[in-house]
């Protein structure tokens, strides 16, 4: 089935330019589906209040009303404004913006450094923070409701391909560089840098939290998947079993499972707890042999993301398409057409992905069913109990192979 295109958001055209630079790297919805923030290349995010794009989208057509002259979405002023109304911001980061993050504050949550008494920011409930990660090395803070500029971290020697914040809203923020290392900084600690994660032979492409927070996912360019303890700073593991440098990675909504992408032509479902592969998705019939598994350079997976109900993975690849798959069936349930696509998220809602494209952002209406009662139980479940807890529970083996996804 073909996907349904919900809206687009088009990059200003340039007479000079042309697509030069103007590769869109990075999409993120905000944790509360306020906000919506894209690359538009060069040095320039965009951010739009995601109900009125929307809104517009429903309106108006799938068109790129956001930004026609005739329908501009209103702007707040560099003084501040109604935090109770969203705004539109162009945010210019001063070098070329390779990943998005954003993060919102839970006041429970405190510093993880307790010497300090005094912070110059204080991050309450209401606060969202855009963290921008750019080719200098550097990762921008900015205030997502005021569009001003928080914080400046500048640890990293090289590009910044990736950031991600723990879910739990303790605003710890993980970066991803070329520089071969992974960063944690505490955000309520004014960025502070708590520690180095090393251990990538070379440049890590992407990272991810587990939903609890307590894991963290990274990969780059070589064929492992690193698995963090985040409350050591310590690796518990290399999942091995790509046979090419690994681009992307995600967890589950509970947890109990990792998707990760590779240029092998693959998207692979792991049980990250036990290190074993639960289903490939190949992008290339036949699947190249281990030994050509580079070859296949139309087919390279770039991208994906998982979607909010468990039950359906979305891609994107060379080969020109977007594809959205359910976790227990070998071939994608719908697909749709995309040119040079480089990244892609689900809304917070899971009803629309959105991918970006040469400073663009495409927008398909996902799979929608009524998740079984049983797969909501396995996922209840699943958050609070790792698979070596679940194969001790005195319940028959097709409840455990249930429990466990064993497909």
């Amino acid at each position: 089935a073909r996907s349904r295109t919900v809206g687009e958001l088009l990059a200003p055209t340039s007479p000079f330019d042309k697509k030069c630079g103007r590769e869109n790297w990075t999409v993120a919805f905000a944790p509360d589906g306020s906000y919506f923030a894209w690359s538009q290349g060069h040095r320039i995010v965009k951010l739009v209040p995601w109900a009125q794009c929307l809104n517009n989208f429903l309106l108006h057509g799938t068109k790129n009303v956001a930004n026609s002259t005739g329908a501009r979405l209103p702007r707040q002023n560099s003084d501040g404004g109604q935090k109770g109304k969203p705004c539109e911001h162009v945010i210019d980061c001063g070098d070329i913006v390779w990943s998005l993050a954003f993060g919102s504050s839970v006041p429970e949550k405190q510093s993880r450094c307790v010497n300090i008494e005094w912070h110059r920011f204080k991050f309450g409930q209401d606060q969202l923070l855009l963290a921008t990660g750019l080719n200098n090395g550097r990762i921008k803070i900015w205030d997502v409701y005021t569009g001003k500029l928080l914080l400046n971290l500048m640890d990293h020697a090289e590009v910044v391909r990736d950031l991600t914040f723990a879910p739990d809203g303790s605003l710890i923020l993980v970066s991803a560089s070329r520089d071969k290392t992974l960063r944690v900084w505490d955000l309520k600690d004014d960025g502070n840098m708590m520690k180095v994660l090393r251990g990538h032979p070379n440049w890590v492409y992407s990272c991810a939290f587990s939903p609890d927070s307590s894991l963290l996912c990274s990969v780059g360019a070589s064929k492992a998947v690193f698995l963090w303890d985040m409350d050591k700073y310590a690796m518990i593991r290399k999942l091995e079993g790509h046979h090419n440098d690994v681009v992307a990675c995600e967890f589950s909504p509970d947890g109990a499972l990792l998707a990760t992408a590779s240029y092998d032509t693959r998207v692979c479902v792991w049980d990250p707890h036990i290190g074993v592969v639960l289903m490939e998705f190949g992008h290339l019939f036949p699947a190249p042999t281990p030994i050509f598994a580079g070859g296949a350079n139309d087919r390279w997976v770039r991208s994906l993301s998982f979607s909010h109900d468990g039950l359906h993975i979305a891609s994107l690849a060379d080969d020109k398409m977007v594809r959205f798959w359910r976790i227990d069936e070998e071939h994608p349930v719908q697909v749709a057409p995309l040119n040079n696509g480089l990244c892609c998220t689900f809304s917070t809602d899971g009803s629309v992905l959105a991918a970006g494209q040469d400073g663009s952002v495409y927008f398909w209406a996902t799979p929608r069913q009524v998740s079984s009662l049983q797969h909501l139980c396995r996922m209840a479940i699943r958050r609070v109990m790792p698979t070596s807890q679940v194969k001790n529970l005195p319940i028959p083996s097709k409840v455990v192979e249930f429990l466990c996804y064993r497909f």
